[in-house]
């Protein structure tokens, strides 16, 4: 993923969402409606989130050292985690308490236009910050599915913006109608289920969140793809006689580590073998440039691969 595109629509996510948190207590504070106190509270977490993914995208940029040797790059995993508690613990948890409350202590809705105004301003705002992290991530998704490219995507700072948008919009729409109907009505009940609706929104989308980012935290290898363009790069020079086993490891969202055993004619010297390595190792990074950390493991080739052989008692031909 360009780190950049998920950038900018973090910035236009943080932006909008501020503006809008701001607009909706003011209103809240004048009108009494809890909606739009849950969904003010929504924006702040929203907030809150976006930060978290800046700050996570920077460490994840620290230079290796002795004690990660593979970098930071899975920093973005770990903040994109803890977005999915904030958003499951301060944005849903609050909002069905406040509209359980509110279905316990029914309160009027005072200057009824205010919160209609400010969550048809806030309906507009929220499209756009959806539009630009639709926009950023087209590139991306190619011909996938946008159910594809949330659940594959190794880069979880547009996966994650895509869900809090949607998520941020279907509640507007939510606390519209909640507010709409009460104000209609004259039935503070309407406003108390809308604010409940909100809550199972955002729970759903945090789980949803929890889940993929669970995978990415625990270790993802390679896609299909990418393995199957790895394994015709290893193989199309002919210097080896096939692929033992293989395994790739994200170390990051941009990067994966390949891990290989290869078999190799067992009468080469090391230094042919060793050529024979470096060549690979190029292919492959010119097939798939994500792969950036790679090891290969050379063994002999035998007919029958069901007896296992330690790979020590493998002795390589010197120069001399």
């Amino acid at each position: 993923m360009s780190h950049s595109g998920g950038t900018k629509a973090i910035v236009a996510a943080l932006l909008a969402n501020l503006g809008i948190a701001a607009t909706k207590f003011i209103a809240w504070a004048f009108s009494g409606a809890t909606s739009l106190l849950a969904e003010g509270v929504h924006s702040l977490a929203d907030s809150g989130n976006q930060l978290l993914l800046l700050l996570g995208g920077r460490k994840a940029k620290k230079r290796a050292d002795g004690k990660h040797p593979f970098g930071y790059g899975r920093e973005r995993f770990v903040y994109a985690f803890v977005v999915s508690i904030i958003l499951f613990s301060v944005g849903g948890v609050f909002s069905l308490y406040e509209g359980i409350h509110k279905l316990q202590h029914p309160e009027p809705i005072e200057m009824w236009w205010l919160p209609i105004l400010v969550l048809s301003i806030s309906i507009v705002l929220e499209r756009f910050s959806l539009r630009t992290a639709i926009k950023e991530s087209n590139p991306l998704r190619g011909n996938a599915s946008w159910f594809q490219f949330i659940r594959h995507a190794k880069a979880p700072e547009l996966p994650v913006v895509l869900l809090e948008d949607t998520a941020a919009l279907l509640g507007l729409v939510l606390a519209f109608f909640g507010v709409g109907l009460t104000v209609i009505t004259g039935d503070s009940v309407f406003d108390a289920l809308g604010t409940i609706a909100i809550g199972v929104l955002l729970i759903i989308v945090a789980i949803i969140l929890g889940l993929e980012t669970k995978g990415l935290l625990v270790g993802e290898g390679a896609s299909v793809e990418d393995v199957q363009a790895i394994e015709k790069a290893i193989i199309s020079g002919g210097e080896t006689d096939g692929i033992i086993h293989m395994k790739t490891l994200y170390l990051g969202p941009d990067e994966f580590m390949v891990g290989a055993k290869l078999a190799f004619p067992a009468e080469l010297r090391f230094s042919e073998v060793a050529k024979s390595i470096d060549s690979i190792e190029t292919r492959v990074r010119e097939a798939v440039p994500a792969a950036r950390v790679i090891y290969i493991e050379p063994d002999v080739a035998r007919l029958d691969r069901t007896e296992s052989v330690a790979t020590d008692a493998i002795v390589i031909k010197g120069t001399d």
